[in-house]
C-alpha cells in the first residue's frame, strides 16, 4: 500500500536527492552515460499476445483438434477394440480446445485492434521484448538510466514500455541535463540510440551525443567503398571520392528529416577503373542530409574519444546489474506504467543513497539532508 497510495512522492523524492547531489558539488563534470535495459514484468510470456503468437498458437491448437479426430476417425473403424472411456476422453479433449480456439481467434481480434498490436492479459502496460540473448525475450518494460560518469549517481531515469531505445537519446539527455543544470553536457551512449532527428535535437539544446553509427550496408566487409570514404569540402560543397574526382550537387529531395541532397559525376564514373569497389549502377550516388553536418561533429568528438564507449560500459552498466540483483529474478512485483515507474524510483533512491553512504558516510549525508 505504502508504494501505491505515495507514488508522486517517492517518485519525487528521489528527484530531489539528485537535487542534493548537485548541490554537494557530485555532479560538476557533465559527462554522462545513458542505457536502457529490460526488466520482467509480472505478466508471464503465455499471457501476452501479439500478432504472430496468436496465429502461431491458432495453428497449433488446429493441428492439435485434427489429431484428436483423426483419432476419433480410427476408433470408429476399430469398433468394439477402443475402450469407450478412451473416445470419451478424446472428445472430451476436441471440446476444450474448440473452447480455446474461440478465446484464441477472440483475442487475434483484439491484438489486431490495439494499438501496437499486442495485448498482456496480468500487465495490461507490459510489452513483449527482445533481449540480446538470440531467440530470446521478456514480457516487460524498458529501463532507461542516465548516470554520472563521475560519481556514478542516477541523475535520470525513466521506464517506457518500447523495446527500442531509437526514441529516448533526446528526452532522456534532456532530463539528465535539467537535473545536473550545465549549460552544456556530453552524452554517451550505444548503437541502439542512434537517430538523426534526435542527434538533432540534442545538438539544439547544448547536448553533445557521442553515438557511433552501426553500419549495416556490410561494404566494408566485402572489399567495397563506404560512405566515410568520400571526403566532403564543406567550402565548395561537393566530394571527392577515392579515385580523386568530385562529386557535386545534383538534386535535391525531401522526405521526413528534410531536405536530402544527391552528389554524383557521371563522367568521372563512365571511365573509373575503381567503379566495382564503388557501385554497380553507372555512377556513384551519394545522399546528404541538410543537417548532416551535425552527424560529422558527433562522429569527430567520437574519433578524438576513442575510449567513450568503455567509459559508458562502465559507468552505466554495474547499475543495471546492481539493480536486477537486488529485484531478483522476477524484477518487478508491481503493475501497470504508473506503479512500475514508482517501483523504480524507489529502487534508483536506494541505489543513489548507497553511492552517497559509500562516498560521505552515513553522519556526514545525514547532515547534508538536515541543511
Amino acid at each position: 500500500n505504502f508504494r501505491r497510495e505515495n507514488g508522486p512522492a517517492i517518485r519525487a523524492t528521489c528527484h530531489q536527492f539528485v537535487m542534493l547531489c548537485r548541490r554537494l558539488g557530485l555532479l560538476n563534470q557533465a559527462v554522462v552515460a545513458v542505457d536502457g535495459s529490460k526488466f520482467k514484468a509480472v505478466n508471464n510470456r503465455d499471457r501476452n499476445y501479439t500478432v504472430h503468437k496468436a496465429a502461431k498458437r491458432i495453428e497449433q491448437v488446429e493441428a492439435s483438434i485434427d489429431r484428436y479426430l483423426a483419432a476419433l476417425d480410427r476408433a470408429d473403424r476399430e469398433g468394439c477394440d477402443v475402450p469407450e472411456v478412451r473416445v470419451d476422453q478424446i472428445r472430451e479433449k476436441i471440446a476444450g480446445l474448440r473452447r480455446q480456439m474461440l478465446f484464441l481467434r477472440g483475442m487475434a481480434e483484439h491484438v489486431d485492434n490495439a494499438p501496437d498490436r499486442q495485448v498482456s492479459l496480468t500487465d495490461p502496460d507490459a510489452r513483449s521484448m527482445s533481449t540480446s540473448g538470440r531467440g530470446t525475450g521478456i514480457v516487460g518494460y524498458n529501463v532507461q538510466a542516465v548516470v554520472d560518469a563521475e560519481n556514478h549517481i542516477v541523475v535520470a531515469h525513466k521506464v517506457v514500455n518500447e523495446g527500442h531505445d531509437r526514441t529516448q537519446l533526446a528526452p532522456m539527455s534532456r532530463q539528465a541535463k535539467d537535473a545536473i543544470g550545465a549549460e552544456e553536457i556530453t552524452v554517451l551512449a550505444d548503437r541502439g540510440y542512434y537517430n538523426a532527428e534526435q542527434v538533432l535535437e540534442c545538438d539544439a539544446i547544448g547536448i553533445l551525443p557521442c553515438v557511433p553509427k552501426t553500419d549495416t550496408s556490410g561494404k566494408a566487409q566485402r572489399g567495397l567503398f563506404t560512405k566515410a570514404d568520400y571526403v566532403y569540402d564543406a567550402d565548395r560543397d561537393h566530394y571527392t571520392c577515392p579515385a580523386g574526382a568530385q562529386l557535386t550537387k545534383t538534386s535535391i529531395r525531401s522526405d521526413h528529416r528534410g531536405e536530402e541532397y544527391k552528389y554524383r559525376n557521371l563522367t568521372a564514373c563512365h571511365t573509373c577503373e575503381l567503379r566495382p569497389r564503388c557501385t554497380p549502377e553507372k555512377a556513384k550516388r551519394i545522399r546528404r542530409w541538410v543537417d548532416e553536418a551535425v552527424l560529422e561533429a558527433m562522429q569527430k568528438r567520437l574519433d578524438l574519444l576513442p575510449e567513450a564507449m568503455a567509459i559508458r560500459r562502465r559507468t552505466v552498466e554495474h547499475v543495471f546489474g546492481t539493480l536486477k540483483s537486488w529485484m531478483g529474478s522476477t524484477h518487478f512485483l508491481t503493475r501497470t506504467l504508473k506503479n512500475v515507474r514508482t517501483e523504480m524510483s524507489l529502487s534508483v533512491l536506494a541505489y543513489n543513497m548507497k553511492r552517497m553512504i559509500r562516498m560521505m558516510g552515513v553522519p556526514a549525508l545525514l547532515e547534508a539532508i538536515r541543511t
